[in-house]
């Protein structure tokens, strides 16, 4: 039996996630802008939360650790590359490193560009990729510490899941991200098909986080740096894959 999913609204556009295994009752949540919105989750579904785990060290994903540590004595994992910065770990891990939520595994996956030692989870029998920061709805994080060449790996690594694995990012950027992506592309179908169902959904009030990696495939130019479209749509035709992405983000930057 696959996780049960949960998001949850933090701050102004964060969204952390829980994860539950029904069989075990073990629980788990990736990044904790606030606790109080994790809490009440954890309360209205009476989970009991074991672990905490942390994408990368920007407050906006760890700054309710503390207290949600205190509250649930959940243990704390992340990246051992990054620990100096994060909450004091419980559990850290290099790339490949493996944490286990009931009777699944998952493996983290060093997606370093928007910060360095930033790392997503996958838990492949599920379908999940927590991403935080890196691979978002139809963008990706701004180059805070690391290169474009660095985020183009990263996001490259990400690219090669299954297409139906769910992308759990960090942030209801999607809207302001879709309108860059038709500045770029206005004429592809899948993108204008996107943009409709992501208009509606935020006119609902509804998240449009997480979104199927083969939607992103589709739709998200940060993805698509490789593909003869978009190089030309840059006029960038005969560049690199790692320089058009570098351009695509240089024109977000900007936008």
């Amino acid at each position: 039996m696959p996780l049960e999913l949960v998001t949850i609204p933090c701050l102004s556009d964060n969204y952390a996630f829980l994860i539950h295994d029904a069989k075990t009752g073990d629980t788990a949540v990736v990044d904790v802008p606030e606790a109080a919105p994790i809490l009440a989750a954890l309360a209205a579904r009476g989970w009991s939360l074991s672990q905490i785990l942390l994408t990368h060290h920007h407050a906006d994903h760890i700054q309710g650790v503390e207290e949600l540590r205190r509250q649930t004595g959940a243990r704390v994992v992340g990246n051992a590359a990054d620990a100096h910065r994060l909450p004091p770990l419980d559990l850290a891990l290099d790339e490949g490193g493996e944490v286990t939520v009931g009777s699944e595994t998952g493996r983290t996956l060093d997606v370093s560009g928007h910060t360095i030692g930033h790392i997503a989870f996958h838990f492949p029998q599920s379908e999940l990729a927590f991403t935080g920061d890196s691979l978002m709805a139809m963008g990706c994080g701004r180059l805070f510490e690391g290169t474009a060449e660095m985020m183009w790996r990263s996001l490259s690594k990400l690219a090669a899941l299954p297409g139906d694995t769910l992308i759990c990012s960090g942030h209801e950027y999607t809207e302001s991200n879709a309108r860059f992506a038709r500045s770029l592309e206005p004429a592809n179908p899948e993108l204008i098909f996107r943009s409709g169902s992501i208009a509606a959904a935020r006119k609902d009030g509804r998240p449009t986080v997480p979104s199927q990696l083969a939607d992103e495939l589709a739709t998200n130019p940060f993805l698509r740096a490789n593909l003869p479209e978009l190089k030309t749509a840059v006029d960038m035709a005969d560049a690199g894959d790692a320089e058009v992405f570098a351009e695509i983000r240089r024109r977000k930057d900007k936008f």
